[in-house]
């Protein structure tokens, strides 16, 4: 059990497009080796700069990229890099370069996660994106995605060592070049600016919009400057990151994800000094006292007054209750029971969200057909949703090693490896209710550990909801079949909307 790692590293539009990438050399994506190849040309042959370009190449930026520290409640668990300009010998084509370094003790283990993107436009107003290059390696395994992009959808290569390479073909992104630093695009032109971002992570196309703010004098190595301030919003994450800007050369100065995680500039040297920082003790929300037997037992009931819970995640469900306290806290009721016999429905059922809990993606991979065939034999002939999901729950926590630094981002690579954390167990778990026709998504929050050191806490965990007639939880990390009433849930799909609260969030009082 851990913090879900999409939870600490947001991607993509999640850290304004600073992705979470490796710092080593890369494969280049297809038409940047296209474009390496061209510097060798007589300069006639190579393709010509259009007749205006996007503003993203005309807003003031470092020379050369820039690096920022990352901080997680005030403590340094990584370096960003990101850089922004024309490919060299190829000035049709806008190159952009994101990357990220995460390392951390996680309990008694070393987590170390490395993450690169490379994208390539189109050089002129809305341009589109045409090739990138994303690669990942340490924790959640190690691949690198290849993909060109048509108006048609895209093909992904993925590569991973020892494994033949796979082709994906995906619906197209609408991505364009402006979407690439909309922060400094909108400062540029002092309007706000809507468009769309490729998640480096599921390859998905999530809605992005960018919003000036009035600008600030911040005191910057102990002068005054003055900075721009952008607001970014993603439709994936739906936590707003501010961004300020330096406003005579464009340096981006800080980002900030709630009061939690903010990334800072520092020169390369600085940003790569790393702490050893042990992210469990410094993320657990701590107890007041152990919680009482009774929040462990099915049915189980236990309530808690909380600090800092935005009224965003107050939304009332059949598992937890929120009221409003006089001095600003919050009374969490937290329950946990069998689904009612009444309602348990035949599969395959139809998801009664849309589709969304029903569908294959690069990470769910409901669709493989080892994925498929072991569903077929876990389940068998039983039409019974919820008896089904049992088996899977039972069979994975039967069947995969508790072992974290052993973990992977894709539901094939672990049934492959049978080893990994809770965020593996759930994956897995999620792949194979679908491919059941049981509608399925994992959950992100808390649950009630004791550990070594004897302080009662909550820790970051991820497990399982499914739809059996009704909504259920049930977590295969432990095994249960009902999640018990210990489990808090904030978040889904390992997204980075819980981010905000890790380190921010309190338990005042165990009712």
């Amino acid at each position: 059990m851990r913090l879900p790692r999409k939870a600490l590293l947001p991607v993509g539009a999640a850290l304004l497009s600073l992705a979470l990438v490796q710092c080593k050399k890369q494969e280049p994506a297809p038409e940047a080796a296209q474009v390496q190849a061209g510097t060798q040309q007589p300069q006639a042959q190579q393709a010509q700069a259009p007749a205006t370009v996007s503003d993203v190449l005309k807003a003031p930026r470092p020379r050369g990229g820039e690096y920022m520290g990352l901080y997680l409640v005030g403590k340094k668990v990584g370096y960003v890099f990101n850089d922004l300009g024309p490919v060299p010998g190829r000035a049709d084509r806008v190159r952009s370069i994101n990357e990220l370094h995460f390392k951390a003790q996680v309990g008694a283990r070393l987590s170390e996660r490395v993450h690169r993107e490379e994208r390539i436009y189109e050089a002129q107003p809305g341009g589109r994106l045409v090739a990138f290059t994303i690669e990942q390696r340490g924790d959640g395994g190690t691949q690198t995605l290849v993909g060109t992009v048509s108006a048609g959808g895209m093909s992904v290569v993925r590569k991973r060592p020892g494994l033949p390479d796979e082709t994906v073909n995906l619906p197209a992104t609408t991505e364009v070049v402006e979407d690439a630093d909309q922060v400094r695009v909108a400062l540029l032109r002092q309007a706000n600016v809507s468009g769309s971002w490729m998640d480096g992570t599921d390859l998905g196309t999530y809605k992005l919009s960018t919003t000036v703010q009035p600008a600030e004098e911040r005191l910057i190595s102990g002068v005054k400057v003055k900075v721009g301030k952008a607001v970014s919003v993603s439709d994936k994450e739906k936590v707003p990151i501010t961004a300020w800007v330096a406003a005579e050369d464009g340096r981006l100065l800080e980002l900030e994800l709630g009061q939690t995680m903010k990334a800072r500039s520092e020169p390369e040297q600085v940003a790569k000094s790393l702490e050893m920082v042990e992210v469990f003790g410094l993320t657990r929300v701590v107890l007041p006292r152990a919680l009482p037997p009774e929040a462990q037992t099915i049915p189980g009931q236990v309530k808690l007054v909380m600090e800092n819970l935005p009224e965003r995640f107050q939304r009332d469900t059949y598992r937890q209750k929120y009221e409003a306290q006089p001095d600003g806290r919050v009374l969490v009721t937290l329950s946990a029971r069998a689904p009612e016999p009444k309602r348990l429905a035949p599969r395959p059922l139809a998801d009664p969200e849309g589709g969304d809990n029903l569908k294959s993606s690069i990470i769910v991979e409901s669709d493989s057909p080892q994925i498929r065939e072991l569903a077929t034999q876990l389940v068998g002939s039983e039409k019974d949703a919820y008896t089904a999901a049992k088996k899977i729950v039972g069979w994975v926590a039967a069947n995969l090693k508790k072992d974290y630094g052993a973990s992977a981002d894709r539901a094939t690579d672990v049934l492959r490896q049978r080893k990994g954390d809770c965020t593996e167990h759930s994956l897995l778990t999620v792949s194979l209710l679908r491919a059941s026709g049981i509608p399925a998504r994992r959950v992100d929050g808390v649950i009630y550990m004791v550990n070594q050191d004897g302080v009662p806490a909550l820790y970051w965990h991820e497990w399982v909801e499914a739809f059996v007639g009704e909504w259920t939880q049930l977590d295969p990390t432990f095994n249960q079949v009902v999640a018990d009433a210990t489990h808090f849930g904030v978040g889904r799909e390992g997204n980075a909307e819980i981010t905000p609260l890790i380190g921010a969030l309190k338990v005042v009082e165990v009712k």
